[in-house]
């Protein structure tokens, strides 16, 4: 009997799995492995509410392959040295994984092929598993990738998907290798109220009810705050339960505006893979600097601590900090607009609203939030680096009843629309009662800092 190994990573799914499908071409038994690696804990990654979503994912998978006369093996330790351990095991050939983009990922994928060559073992990775195009399969002349979103998908859109795949009807495991208990949500702790069950039955039924409904009137309806009409379906992508692959084909299958969009936004997430991956350190460090002397953590402290927990007196504002807080996730828009109060009306350093977001986004991937918060900071790929969002403004054009803002700062709820971005303009006894703060700052007074920090003044 001939085996192989599939690591499961960021791919939690059967369906459209191009590794697992390659190995059983490849060997008559596969050991569906997945290995809990202190190296995310070390780096401060493995935050409740991934882990819940994490091990709703697992227990999802291994139901999946338990159906299918299978199971999901369990390890924990340096993913080199769990997976050697397990080849050795079960005698297998060869190892199929995804390719990830992470600087973090591509060092364990040289160390893996390196300690798996030692004993003759084949390490195969498969592109376009993570990602609906490969991040270096698109690329422009005289660079590694593509700085500019728009030629990008120009390029992108013209590219090829290759075809998906069925979930298997069998898989055989060999009887022979231990694994450890699958993890529960039910032991961990901070986990938010309303986080979403994770796993990719979840995650089709919630894409198929989203599809029928919501759909067609994506692009016209995703940056309303009060509508709720996203997919949210980052979290199954990010954990993989969902193929990006097969979510482009079935949107363009349906058609349409919405549709259009939808893909759009597909490919923005392909973009920001590709980035990183021809720049790993742009997760920590300025993609392109603009020499900000932000303001120091400790300087800052008072409004970081205001903005995190949702008390800047910027209705908008805190509406999405809060929100996050209760669901681990936050509404697209909303998230570009606490980002760039942050960033830009506090003047505070990308990486310390980043940091936050990572401790509570059921979604927080590396490329996604980090290249996003780059891009609203103007240290990214916006080629329009110096843009400020006005959180009243784009309060009044993206919720312009208040419905959203009501939703999530209570304190706000019998409040008239035309105050409920700006309370301060209420009568002061009337504003005293509300219970919610004054603004933070003047946000002509933070435009002034920020064009005066970047030399715009």
């Amino acid at each position: 009997m001939t085996v192989a190994v599939v690591l499961f990573t960021s791919d939690l799914r059967l369906h459209d799995h191009p590794p697992l499908r390659a190995a059983l071409a490849a060997a008559d038994e596969v050991v569906p492995l997945f290995v809990r690696d202190p190296g995310v804990h070390d780096a401060g990654f493995d935050a409740p509410n991934r882990n819940a979503f994490l091990a709703d994912c697992l227990a999802d998978l291994d139901a999946s392959l338990r159906r299918r006369g299978g199971r999901l093996v369990v390890r924990s330790g340096p993913v080199p040295q769990e997976v050697d351990a397990v080849t050795a095991e079960c005698g297998a050939a060869e190892v199929h994984m995804a390719a990830g983009v992470t600087g973090y990922a591509q060092r364990r994928e040289e160390q893996l092929r390196d300690r798996l060559g030692e004993r003759g073992v084949a390490l195969r990775v498969h592109d376009a598993v993570i990602t609906a195009v490969a991040p270096a399969r698109v690329t422009p002349a005289g660079s590694d990738h593509y700085a500019v979103f728009s030629p990008y998908f120009r390029r992108w859109s013209g590219e090829r998907l290759r075809d998906t795949c069925p979930a298997p009807r069998t898989v055989r495991v060999p009887g022979t290798v231990p694994g450890e208990p699958l993890p529960s949500r039910d032991t961990l702790s901070g986990i938010s109220p309303c986080l979403p069950a994770g796993g990719e039955k979840a995650g089709r039924e919630w894409f198929s009810r989203w599809a029928h409904a919501g759909l067609s009137t994506y692009g016209e309806r995703h940056d309303d705050l009060a509508a709720d009409a996203t997919s949210r379906l980052s979290p199954y992508l990010h954990f993989g339960a969902l193929s990006p692959v097969e979510l482009v084909q079935r949107a363009r299958a349906h058609g349409g505006p919405g549709a259009e969009a939808f893909v759009r936004q597909l490919c923005w997430r392909d973009f920001h893979h590709q980035v990183l991956s021809a720049r790993p350190e742009a997760s920590f460090r300025d993609y392109r600097t603009r020499h900000d002397r932000w303001r120091s953590e400790n300087e800052a402290s008072e409004d970081i601590a205001a903005w995190r927990e949702g008390r800047t007196g910027y209705p908008v504002v805190d509406a999405g900090m809060r929100q996050l807080r209760h669901e681990g996730w936050m509404h697209n828009r909303a998230r570009l607009l606490v980002a760039s109060f942050l960033t830009k009306t506090l003047y505070v350093d990308w990486r310390i609203g980043a940091r936050h977001f990572l401790d509570l986004l059921v979604d927080g991937d590396i490329a996604n939030n980090q290249l996003n918060w780059q891009w609203v900071a103007g240290t990214g790929t916006d080629t329009r680096p110096h843009r400020v969002l006005n959180p009243v403004l784009q309060g009044k054009r993206y919720d312009p009843n208040g419905t959203y803002v009501r939703r999530w700062v209570p304190e706000l709820h019998d409040v008239d629309d035309r105050y409920v971005h700006e309370p301060w303009r209420l009568p002061e006894d009337r504003r005293a009662r509300l219970g919610y703060p004054e603004p933070l700052i003047d946000l002509a007074d933070g435009l002034a800092r920020f064009t005066h920090a970047r030399g715009r003044d």
